[in-house]
């Protein structure tokens, strides 16, 4: 029987606790027993997060204590997987040693929801997470991330020029063009390794909706199993 632990809360615009329960049941029927945390105090537990094969997090807009992220990062060095989506990891909380252990972090979305694409980088379409993913269309928010460059990127989205949904129109009316004057194309999935751990992170994953795309729930699940201790 392996291990999970899910911590989840912080600002209910991400639906952690739905969110969550979505992914459980695969996870209980992967052999995982499954035990859930609705605050942070776990990380700062040396013999429970020792034990966990894999941390499953779900938490927005929050602060972890250096003692809770030394735990967490501890853990996963030592072999504790660690997975989550969208901000629920990579919007989690303003903590340095946190963002190197996640290998990236959320600085802007355009405005509401958008369509775009969530395309498979080529030479990567064989990897467990992603194989058989084809291009995945998307009305969501797409995340404008900072990323550590020792990330496995496994799909990216890409970021157009335009009008700027976030700025005030010019003077005369006309719309204020985006900062940026060519396309901008960032990570949305990847993987990477910290210590002897194995971390998995989605941009995907705002509302239910995103999560149970099939493409993305396919993509959600196989990251997960992914993530888990290697024996």
């Amino acid at each position: 029987m392996r291990d999970a632990i899910v911590v989840r809360g912080g600002w209910d615009g991400h639906v952690p606790v739905p969110a969550t329960e979505l992914f459980i049941p695969f996870l209980r029927g992967q052999g995982f027993e499954v035990e859930v945390h609705d605050d942070l105090a776990v990380y700062a537990d040396p013999e429970r997060m020792a034990a966990a094969d894999l941390v499953v997090q779900c938490w927005s807009i929050g602060s972890i204590t250096d003692e809770q992220a030394a735990g967490l990062i501890a853990a996963v060095r030592a072999g504790t997987g660690f997975a989550g989506w969208h901000g629920g990891i990579v919007g989690a909380f303003h903590h340095n040693a946190y963002h190197q252990l996640t290998g990236g972090v959320f600085v802007h979305h355009p405005a509401g929801f958008v369509d775009h694409e969530l395309t498979v980088l080529p030479d990567r379409a064989e990897h467990p997470i992603v194989r058989e993913i084809g291009p995945v269309s998307l009305h969501t928010e797409k995340y404008w991330v900072l990323t550590d460059p020792l990330n496995d990127v496994l799909a990216t989205v890409t970021f157009e020029p335009g009008p700027d949904a976030d700025a005030a129109p010019e003077a005369d009316g006309t719309p204020t063009a985006t900062p940026w004057r060519q396309p901008v194309t960032l990570p949305a999935v990847w993987t990477r390794s910290w210590g002897a751990g194995r971390v998995f992170v989605s941009t995907v994953g705002h509302k239910l909706d995103d999560l149970t795309l099939p493409p993305i729930r396919t993509i959600t699940e196989r990251g997960l199993l992914w993530a888990t201790r290697q024996n």
